[in-house]
């Protein structure tokens, strides 16, 4: 019986044991969880920071004129004849006159006015690109230079 009583009180000795490392197994999870939940905030804060940051630079980059320039001189090389990179940089009159050179002249001509205005836009567009940003923006946003 005295081996029983043994056996009976080491199992309720290991069963404590298993209760308590069972307690401090979930006061740790919970501790862990808790750890958890703050860095899981701290990132996402951190996320929407650097979104909002990235979103800005973008709007920045998209107004600037660096993006300008490098719409007006890609569109003058590919659709210059049309006048549109006159209108991408404000010169409206200047694409109006390119436009009805290339449409109206270009048909009366079979398309020799439509060429030189090709010509000109194609010249124009390599003078845009190979310009630095700050010597276009002087030279085309703030001394309004229409042509060449």
């Amino acid at each position: 019986m005295s081996d029983e009583k043994n056996l009976s009180d080491d199992l309720n000795e290991m069963l404590g044991d298993a209760k308590e490392g069972a307690k401090k197994a979930a006061d740790k999870a919970g501790e862990f969880a808790g750890e958890a939940k703050e860095k899981a905030k701290e990132f996402a804060n951190e996320a929407k920071e650097t979104a909002s940051e990235f979103a800005d630079s973008a709007k920045e980059t998209f107004n600037s004129q660096e993006s300008k320039k490098i719409l007006a001189g890609v569109l003058a090389i590919l659709l210059g004849a049309l006048g549109i990179h006159k209108f991408i940089l404000g010169y409206n009159k200047e694409g109006i006159i390119m436009l009805v050179i290339t449409l109206i002249l270009g048909v009366v001509t079979c398309g020799i006015a439509a060429s030189l205005m090709g010509i000109v836009s194609l010249i124009e567009g390599i003078i845009y690109l190979t310009k630095s940003d700050e010597e276009f923006y002087n030279t085309y946003q703030v001394g309004k230079k229409p042509w060449f």
